[in-house]
């Protein structure tokens, strides 16, 4: 069985998110989204709140596990058996960065591979960073995220 992690913060999950989510589930048998957790880091959601909402987006994807993890991805990814890392590509911008991710994956452990899959252009310009932009400031959201992302974003106040 091909496993790929497809690891990230997700904080929100966007519907540039799922698009990669989607056609890394047309590829391998099965795909685990990875959510890291990060103690350092307070996040707009919380994992558990992301967790949640990702297993709410996917449901109707049958080869699709939602999981969340600390530590290297690397190690996540032996430890479930993955072979593969997806990350997604926005635009020529993140390359740079998601190069050298892959590099020092690779130089942790050659057998796990990464691979890129970029979004549909009607994509390109949405990141969790400018959905937070968006919201904080009263805009809508409604056609950035999945409605399970919205629907509970709704009910949160913002301040």
């Amino acid at each position: 069985m091909k496993i790929a992690i497809y690891p990230g913060s997700f904080d929100p999950i966007t519907k540039g998110h799922l698009d990669i989510l989607k056609t890394g589930a047309e590829i391998f048998d099965k795909v685990i989204i990875a959510v890291a957790r990060n103690s350092e880091k307070k996040g707009f959601l919380t994992v558990d709140e992301r967790v949640k909402l990702i297993k709410e987006s996917v449901k109707d994807i049958e080869n699709i596990e939602v999981d969340s993890f600390e530590g290297l991805t690397i190690e996540y990814a032996k430890k479930r058996g993955a072979k593969v890392l997806l990350r997604g590509l926005r635009a020529v911008s993140d390359f740079e960065y998601e190069l050298q991710l892959s590099q020092a994956n690779s130089a942790l452990s050659s057998d796990i591979k990464t691979v890129f899959l970029t979004t549909k252009p009607k994509y390109n310009f949405i990141s969790s960073s400018t959905i937070k932009e968006i919201y904080l400031n009263n805009g809508d959201i409604s056609k950035f995220v999945p409605e399970p992302v919205f629907e509970f974003l709704k009910t949160r106040n913002v301040s």
